[in-house]
């Protein structure tokens, strides 16, 4: 299995090796920090050995859960929302074509979401979708009364119920959520759901290699164990090896806290695969709540190129210079495409007919990574031999792993999310909910 590898070519200019070394020290006191557990936030680092800790009873119950419900259902809905749908869609978008859901060629269900909005148009839109299709439901939810993901369970559970009937409804659900208390417990429990445990020392965001990411990516049709063990080999690189050259992830955070304290507030994380666009979703997630607090962090954005080369393309060359990018690298694609030759070449791309679209598209990523870098924008190029489960599964550990460093590099806690609950509070007194008032 190749390693990912992260390449500072074209941060040279901006950071040089010498002061990355002398961040090395800072970034090597942060991970002991995070391994030992010294830090603050220190109740929820499960994740960290999570690929070499996690129980194969719980593996071996996701695929006799996937065996059971997957052939009778065109369509699983998973419910959820932040960490508890992010990770499992942004491996599975990476895993799919976006154009399959449409090909009807995919022998396993088609993954939707819900809980995710509180649109009601979405709502309508996705009733009218399963009337007439078999379905079930993953709900996915630590409390159960997060309001998005608990509005969409009971709309839902009474659609199925209406379905189906109430004995074969039940079979038709599953819940991911808290081992002894909280609501959806407690229905899944009255109710006799299979369920699956949210470990108490994983927060939602570094979840995706529990059951709320598993069970949905293997309902999807793809190789959870190949998603492990590419988790569990970059967790040894990030656990064993001290350097900056051997360890992607202490690499990225140095770099990432270096261009920061030089100013760069923004960090753009860029594909110019459209199946990473669910990576970068999960990503932003995953920097955003662990990094901005207490006035401080990047603020992580995303853009997907060449497409937004034409819309953003333009403030990213010459707007101001806030930014540095993160370019997600794919070396190899999984299928081939032949340019056709025309004799009348009045497009006048007959000059391109013997270049693969992979070379196109990486002779597009380099012309992009130049022209950036000249205009003074700082690029990391993340390298991606290609895009398989055990490439996503390094990428996931890599991106969590650097995010605790880098968060304590940052002297915040990466490991909560205070400021999250604000805005509850304001929509809970405008809906009438008792106990609460608008905050002036």
């Amino acid at each position: 299995m190749e390693t990912i590898s992260i390449q500072t070519k074209h941060t040279q200019q901006f950071i040089p090796n010498s002061t990355l070394q002398k961040l090395l020290p800072e970034a090597l006191t942060a991970r002991e920090t995070l391994v030992k557990g010294t830090g603050e936030g220190n109740d929820f680092l499960g994740w960290i050995d999570l690929p070499a800790t996690l129980d194969p009873q719980i593996v071996s119950d996701i695929k006799v859960q996937v065996k059971r419900l997957a052939p009778k259902s065109k369509y699983i809905v998973v419910i959820g929302i932040g960490g508890s749908y992010l990770g499992a869609r942004a491996v599975i978008e990476a895993l799919q074509s976006e154009l399959q859901p449409l090909m009807n060629c995919n022998e396993n269900p088609t993954i939707i979401y819900a809980g995710h909005t509180l649109s009601e148009d979405y709502y309508h839109q996705l009733l009218h979708l399963i009337e007439s299709a078999d379905y079930s439901v993953v709900v996915i939810s630590k409390s159960g009364t997060t309001t998005e993901p608990a509005v969409a369970f009971r709309i839902l559970k009474k659609h199925l119920e209406q379905k189906y009937g109430t004995t074969e409804a039940r079979e038709r659900i599953i819940a991911i959520t808290d081992a002894k208390k909280g609501a959806l417990h407690d229905i899944a429990q009255q109710e006799q759901y299979p369920s699956f445990v949210i470990p108490d020392n994983v927060g939602g965001r570094f979840s995706v290699l529990t059951p709320v990411g598993l069970l949905p990516i293997a309902m999807a049709g793809y190789n959870i164990d190949a998603l492990l063990d590419g988790a569990r080999k970059m967790r040894d690189i990030c656990l064993g090896n001290n350097t900056l050259e051997d360890n992607p992830a202490l690499l990225y955070a140095v770099l990432r806290n270096a261009l920061y304290r030089q100013g760069k507030k923004v960090e753009i994380l860029v594909n110019f695969e459209p199946n990473l666009k669910y990576i970068s979703e999960w990503w932003k997630q995953l920097y955003g709540e662990s990094e901005g607090k207490d006035g401080k962090g990047l603020l992580p954005h995303s853009l997907s190129f060449t497409t937004d080369l034409h819309s953003m393309g333009q403030y990213v060359q010459e707007g101001e210079r806030l930014m540095f990018e993160t370019v997600l690298s794919v070396a190899h694609p999984l299928n081939s495409v032949e340019l056709p030759f025309d004799e009348k070449n009045l497009d006048g791309i007959n000059y391109l007919i013997n270049k693969s679209l992979n070379d196109i598209n990486h002779s597009a990523e380099l012309g992009t990574i130049l022209a950036h870098e000249e205009g003074g924008v700082p690029v990391i190029q993340i390298q991606l031999n290609k895009i398989d489960e055990e490439t996503i599964g390094q990428l996931i550990y890599l991106f969590e792993f650097a995010c605790g460093l880098s968060g304590y590099m940052l002297k915040v806690n990466p490991f909560n999310q205070p400021g999250v609950e604000a805005y509850k509070k304001n929509m809970f007194a405008l809906l009438g909910k008792p106990g609460y008032s608008l905050e002036k």
